[in-house]
């Protein structure tokens, strides 16, 4: 019905349009991005038939955006570091290649926090992304821009890294789709910085969109070969799946208490599927759940298999030359002379702290084993956990600074190595988005994709910004 040229052209106009209010896009290709669209278009009119296309080229000029961290020809990769400024990619990143194979068409790079280590989505280098429904709350990280960008409607699929909830919480903020597949299935390959030692098993790289049934097509582009694990083809009867729910994670210190209005939007999910699917949702307690944030960060900084250190962030902060030092950097940072985010040298901070105590260390990496082998049996091959995104609704600038560790609600699930589905469930009181992860067993990424198409038709999904 309308050409690629057009699509492309609307795609480009959208964000000329919006990009100066939320600054997600911090580099364009659009000159590039109307070529291919022009190449697209005289493919259709000359090739062959269009299920020989569909086959070979599943996602035929449609508009993409990547995360500034990944590899985009051309473009930069700078991971907001004020010294990689000047790094401009002389490759694509492994599923950015697998992407634009498929046919997709970037039309360029959007925002990230600070080496991709925070929950705001602000560095040195671009400045501050905001949040289409209230520019004065984040958009979440670190795949901050790829959640303003969908949500405002100038891109159709972006590409997000997760380790600690990066692709989930900005998907939450701004009220779409994101999943985090099951570790080790789609290349983490040509992004900065890369997980090594023990990050690679909880490093993730996977799909965005404002859609649920786009998640399920992207995936499979990302994952090439690997996509077999995932059991996408199994038909899944969603009356089958056993539900769990669980309101809170027990009550850490560490953490802000959930949101009324998460609680009841939670609430109102679990009665939707007792009463419309006739199953019964049940309420559980996961008590190590509660040391969600410890666990992860032990399991961050510790030993692989074969004894390798985790990578410092002193060290990825130098990016190949000094290591920072990091109290140093928070006396420039006071006097306004540090080209650091404070989150990235609070960061530097703590790391030094958790190695202080090595024993207590030891046993919250035991206990996050424990607390995987608890899950994994609980969900077993047809289970899917309620859980919430986020203790809140998107904060207002600056205000993660003061409740820092309230990502645990995501990042858990990181060093589990389980797939999780971020879903929209509308908007709150305050016209912002409210949402809920749906978390399966490893490789059984197809119930939690099933559940979230269910729950969009059921709740609405993506909400147009500014309409309420």
């Amino acid at each position: 019905q309308v050409t690629c040229i057009e699509v492309v052209e609307a795609y480009v106009e959208r964000i000329k349009e919006v990009n100066p209010l939320i600054n997600a896009v911090v580099k364009d290709r659009f000159e590039e991005a109307l070529q291919e669209a022009r190449q697209v278009d005289k493919l259709l009119s000359e090739g062959p038939g269009d299920d020989c296309l569909e086959e070979k080229f599943p996602l035929l000029g449609v508009p993409i955006t990547v995360k500034e961290a990944f590899s985009l020809y051309g473009m930069p990769n700078t991971s907001g570091l004020v010294n990689r400024r000047n790094v401009i990619a002389t490759s694509d990143a492994t599923v950015v290649s697998r992407l634009k194979q498929a046919g997709a068409i970037p039309l360029g790079v959007t925002n990230c926090s600070e080496l991709c280590m925070w929950y705001e989505s602000s560095n040195r280098v671009y400045g501050r992304t905001n949040n289409p429904y209230d520019l004065q709350r984040i958009v979440g990280g670190s795949s901050g821009g790829e959640g303003s960008v969908l949500a405002a409607a100038c891109s159709v699929i972006g590409v997000g890294s997760d380790i600690g909830g990066s692709i989930r919480m900005p998907a939450f903020f701004n009220g779409v789709f994101g999943h985090k597949p099951t570790t080790g299935v789609v290349p983490n390959d040509g992004q900065f910085p890369n997980a090594h030692g023990v990050r690679t098993s909880y490093l993730c790289t996977g799909p965005m969109c404002r859609y649920a049934e786009d998640l399920e097509p992207v995936l499979r582009v990302m994952a090439g070969p690997g996509v077999s694990k995932l059991k996408l083809n199994e038909k899944v009867s969603l009356e089958k799946i056993k539900f769990h729910c669980m309101d809170h994670d027990g009550g850490s210190i560490f953490v802000s208490p959930v949101d009324k209005e998460l609680l009841q939007a939670q609430k109102k999910v679990v009665e939707h599927l007792e009463s419309d699917l006739g199953v019964r949702v049940q309420r559980v307690e996961i008590h190590k759940m509660k040391y969600s944030f410890q666990i992860w960060s032990a399991m961050m900084s510790s030993k692989d298999s074969e004894g390798q250190e985790a990578q410092r962030f002193t060290d990825l902060l130098g990016d190949h030359g000094k290591p920072v030092w990091p109290l140093w950097e928070l006396m420039k940072w006071l006097v306004g002379m540090s080209s650091h985010t404070l989150p990235a040298i609070a960061l530097g901070l703590t790391e030094k702290l958790v190695n202080l105590n090595l024993r207590g260390k030891a046993k919250l990496v035991s206990m996050g084993k424990s607390l995987q082998e608890e899950m994994e049996a609980l969900l077993g091959p047809d289970g899917v956990l309620l859980y919430p995104s986020h203790p809140t609704i998107a904060p207002k600038h600056h205000s993660p600074i003061c409740m820092p560790f309230n990502f645990a609600y995501t990042a858990i699930f990181n060093v589990l190595g389980l797939p999780v589905t971020q879903c929209p469930l509308g908007l709150g009181s305050e016209g912002l988005p409210l949402g809920i992860q749906l978390v399966a067993a490893a490789y059984n990424d197809h119930l939690t994709l099933a559940v979230a198409r269910y729950l969009e038709k059921a709740f609405g999904g993506w909400v147009i910004p500014g309409k309420v």
